[in-house]
């Protein structure tokens, strides 16, 4: 028993305090309390086997937070996260601002993206949540293909569902009668599996069905409105 303490109680110990760092390193949400959770557990129990009492506790508080948090992000229905999708111009300043500012990150998860916003034929939307700016789609679309040129989220948005409700529950497909959604082949960690999208070559597609297709309806590019959720 000694030797397990003197050799791996201090492992323990290092191994709890740089979990929670790396959570408190963490930009999504979903990430920082799971490793902040995971870290919380290692130092109730090396606290435990050293006998600090109140370290114990404290940790133990905070495992409970963070279960807490961690359920109650699981069971929220998606309506009520409160995104808006707002069609805007290719020549919109906040849209061009927004891009210039996430460029690094945009290329990152996209390399091959370039924009022009001289491209008539592309439809921009921003996706919000209240004022704030969760990311933002760039649509090509031909007879009843939407092609995506950008699907971008900011990176506190990750684990926010906010590209379920931007192609499974906004009228973003709907308002333009698109029967199907091709993705850029060349996207980094694509996510578009667990939203029902199938594989096909290096890209993800979306069949809708007649039944969740509605008439096209015109869409002012030139002004901002909201796309009903």
């Amino acid at each position: 028993m000694t030797w397990l303490l003197d050799h791996w109680l201090p492992l323990l110990g290092w191994t709890g305090s740089a979990l929670l760092v790396g959570s408190i390193l963490q930009t999504r949400v979903l990430r920082f309390r799971l490793l902040n959770a995971a870290a919380t557990v290692t130092l109730a129990t090396f606290n435990l086997l050293i006998q600090v009492w109140p370290m114990v506790a404290m940790n133990v508080v905070l495992l409970t937070i963070n279960l807490w948090f961690l359920a109650r992000m699981r069971r929220r229905p998606q309506q009520e996260q409160g995104f808006t999708v707002l069609a805007v111009g290719s020549g919109d300043a906040y849209l061009n601002h927004v891009l210039r500012t996430h460029d690094v990150d945009i290329h990152r998860h996209q390399p091959d993206f370039v924009w022009n916003p001289a491209r008539n034929e592309l439809q921009a939307y921003l996706v919000q949540k209240g004022d704030e700016t969760v990311g933002v789609v760039v649509l090509r679309t031909r007879d009843e293909v939407a092609y995506v040129e950008l699907d971008y989220v900011t990176p506190g948005f990750r684990d926010c569902a906010a590209g379920e409700h931007v192609w499974l529950r906004s009228d973003i497909l709907r308002g333009r009668g698109v029967r199907r959604v091709l993705t850029p082949p060349n996207m980094k960690d694509p996510y578009y599996a667990r939203l029902g999208f199938r594989r096909e070559g290096r890209s993800y597609v979306l069949d809708l069905s007649p039944a969740e297709v509605t008439r096209p309806q015109r869409v002012r590019a030139d002004d901002r409105e909201p796309v009903a959720a």
